[in-house]
C-alpha cells in the first residue's frame, strides 16, 4: 500500500513539471515550430539518458528494443498529433478532449489487461472527466479536423500509458525509458525533415524551455513513469494526469497572468475531488484495481 501511495505522488510530481512546461513552451514556440522543438527536445533527452545509463546498453535486449519501440510510437503519436490538431481547433477543445483519455485508459484496460476498475476509481474518473470539461467549457465547439486529430491524440495517450503498464513488468524500466526516447527522437527527426522545418533553435527563452523539457519533463519524468508505474495500476495513472491541465492553469495565473473563470475554478475542484475519490480505495480497502 505505501508503495502504491509513493508511486502515484511520484506521478503527481510529474504531472506538475508537466503542467510547468505549458508555460515554457509556449514561450518558445513564438520563435520555433512545434515539429522542431520536439525533434531538439527528445534528441537531448536521448544522448542525455544514454550517457547517463550507458552501461545498459550491453544487456539491452532485442525483446525490449521491440517493446520500447511500442511505447514510443505511442508516445510520438501523442505528441504529433495533438500538434497538428491544435493547428485547426482551440485550445480548449484540444485540452478537453486530450483529458478524455482519462476516461479510455480504464475502458481499454478493462478489455485489453483485464484489469477492471474498482467502483471508486470509476467516480473518481467520472469527476475527473467532468472537471476536465469545465475546465474547457467556454472553448467547446463543433467537431472540426482539428478535433478528431486530437481525439486520436487522446488514443495514444491511452495507449501509451496502457503500454507502459504492460511491458514495465517485462522489461528493464531504464532500458525501456531509453528506446521510448530514442524512437520519439527518431520519428521527430523524420517528421521534422518531411516538413522541412529542420533548423537550430536560437534564442535564451527556446533553448531554456528546451532544456527543462528535455532534463525534467522528459528523461527524468519519463523514468519515474515506467519505474513507479510498475508499483501502481494504469488507471490511477490516468487519473493522476487529468491533474496535468489544473497545475498548467496555477503556473499560467502566477507566470503569465492568465485569469480562471468560476467555470474553470469549478472544473479544478472536481478534477483534484476526483484524484482524492480514488485515492480513499486505496487507503481505505487497500486491494489493487
Amino acid at each position: 500500500m505505501r508503495k502504491q501511495i509513493f508511486a502515484d505522488l511520484s506521478i503527481l510530481m510529474v504531472v506538475i513539471v508537466w503542467g510547468y512546461t505549458f508555460v515554457a513552451i509556449k514561450n518558445a514556440l513564438e520563435t520555433i515550430t512545434p515539429f522542431n522543438f520536439i525533434f531538439v527536445r527528445f534528441t537531448i533527452s536521448f544522448l542525455l539518458i544514454s550517457l547517463i545509463f550507458y552501461g545498459k546498453f550491453k544487456s539491452l535486449k532485442w525483446r525490449t528494443v521491440k517493446s520500447g519501440t511500442v511505447v514510443g510510437v505511442f508516445l510520438f503519436l501523442a505528441y504529433a498529433f495533438q500538434t497538428a490538431g491544435l493547428k485547426y481547433t482551440t485550445a480548449s477543445n484540444a485540452g478537453f478532449i486530450t483529458g478524455f483519455s482519462v476516461v479510455l485508459v480504464p475502458v481499454f484496460s478493462s478489455l485489453l489487461l483485464k484489469k477492471k476498475p474498482s467502483p471508486e476509481s470509476t467516480i473518481g474518473v467520472v469527476m475527473a472527466a467532468s472537471g476536465l470539461f469545465l475546465l474547457s467549457y467556454g472553448g467547446v465547439s463543433s467537431v472540426n479536423r482539428g478535433d478528431i486529430l486530437v481525439f486520436f491524440c487522446a488514443l495514444s495517450v491511452a495507449f501509451h500509458i496502457l503500454s507502459v503498464g504492460y511491458y514495465v513488468k517485462k522489461h528493464d524500466s531504464v532500458q525501456l525509458t531509453i528506446v521510448q526516447i530514442g524512437t520519439v527522437a527518431f520519428l521527430a527527426f523524420l517528421s521534422d525533415l518531411f516538413a522541412g522545418e529542420i533548423s537550430m533553435p536560437a534564442g535564451e527563452v527556446v533553448w531554456s524551455a528546451i532544456l527543462i523539457c528535455a532534463v525534467f519533463a522528459t528523461v527524468g519524468a519519463y523514468l519515474v513513469q515506467n519505474i513507479m508505474q510498475r508499483f501502481t495500476s494504469p488507471t490511477h495513472t490516468a487519473l493522476i494526469f487529468s491533474g496535468e491541465p489544473v497545475f498548467a492553469g496555477i503556473f499560467g495565473y502566477f507566470l503569465l497572468g492568465e485569469k480562471l473563470g468560476v467555470m474553470a475554478l469549478a472544473g479544478c475542484f472536481f478534477i483534484l475531488a476526483g484524484m482524492v475519490v480514488s485515492e480513499v480505495k486505496v487507503t481505505g480497502r487497500g486491494d489493487e484495481m
